[in-house]
């Protein structure tokens, strides 16, 4: 997932709730703090609990339910245009079961099931053209397993074949993007056997943005606030080139891989809450997201 909802402090609710008036929708009473200061039943954060951000006063940033201080059910939070954001549902204030994320245009972003810090069963990634960009299938321990696919953002495919707890294994077939066969290539354990492999050239004419296929990738590039390890750290813009892991400012990693030009080309991606928890590590191979790995403990 690229953001999950966020998890606030019970101090800061605490306060909130001191300094604010509940609101009142028919006999239902909304952003309710118990006598032992835990949040309960419906609650609708806006734009006025969160001063300083693009919503404007009355607009709503998320909504949901809690149960003793702790997200219970689906959650929804929103862009400031208004659309949604995402839908979420929680066990135990923890994102555990059907999630699904949108761009900020209103197509769907991600969608599947959601379970202890990792994505499992089936699962898709969309082009923000309403593509299908990635469809994966997750183990229980959220690593690909079974059938995957990736697609061009024209919807013609552009890699399928199996893998086997998160390594490919067997026949992985390339296309190009008209929808001719490209390679086909042999795994073992995520090894390729050289020997066998197969390469095509395209039988009608190729209808492409670039000669190569990382140009039309998505990207994770370098964010302002993010600095490399402090070997590297410097002054003024940095261009990262090779292997580099970076930094927040609260000295977490956010990156550790290899970069070409800013852009994370292969490793991981750490993302956190607005508490700083880690929620997700995304990993990348020539450039493309290609997966979730476990979070350790």
């Amino acid at each position: 997932m690229k953001k999950l909802l966020p998890i606030f402090l019970l101090t800061s609710f605490i306060g909130f709730a001191q300094s604010q008036t509940f609101e009142v929708v028919g006999t239902d009473t909304l952003n309710k703090i118990d006598v032992v200061g835990k949040k309960q039943g419906k609650w609708i954060l806006r734009g006025k609990h969160k001063p300083g951000t693009c919503f404007t006063a009355e607009q709503k940033i998320e909504e949901g339910k809690y149960a003793d201080n702790r997200k219970t059910g689906a959650w929804i939070e929103y862009f400031c245009n208004g659309n949604m954001k995402n839908k979420l549902t929680f066990v135990n204030g923890r994102p555990d079961g059907y999630a699904i994320m949108y761009h900020e245009n209103g197509k769907i972003s991600e969608e599947g099931n959601w379970k202890i810090n990792k994505w499992v069963g089936k699962y898709k990634l969309f082009y923000e053209n309403g593509q299908v960009q990635h469809e994966f299938a997750f183990n229980t321990s959220g690593k690909r397993d079974g059938p995957q696919v990736y697609f061009f953002d024209n919807g013609q495919k552009a890699i399928e074949g199996n893998f086997a707890n998160g390594k490919e294994s067997g026949l992985i077939k390339e296309f190009y993007e008209n929808g001719d066969i490209k390679a086909e290539k042999n795994y073992a354990e995520g090894n390729v056997d050289l020997a066998t492999i197969k390469e095509f050239q395209p039988k009608k004419p190729l209808i492409k943005k670039s000669d190569n296929p990382l140009d039309n990738a998505p990207k994770i590039e370098v964010k302002a606030d993010e600095k490399p390890n402090e070997a590297v750290a410097k002054k003024g813009p940095i261009v990262l080139n090779g292997k580099f892991t970076l930094y927040n400012k609260s000295k977490q990693i956010t990156k550790d891989g290899i970069f070409k030009e800013n852009r994370l080309m292969e490793g991981k991606a750490y993302i956190y809450d607005e508490n700083g928890i880690l929620t997700r590590v995304s990993m990348y191979k020539d450039g493309v997201y290609v997966g979730d790995t476990q979070i350790e403990n």
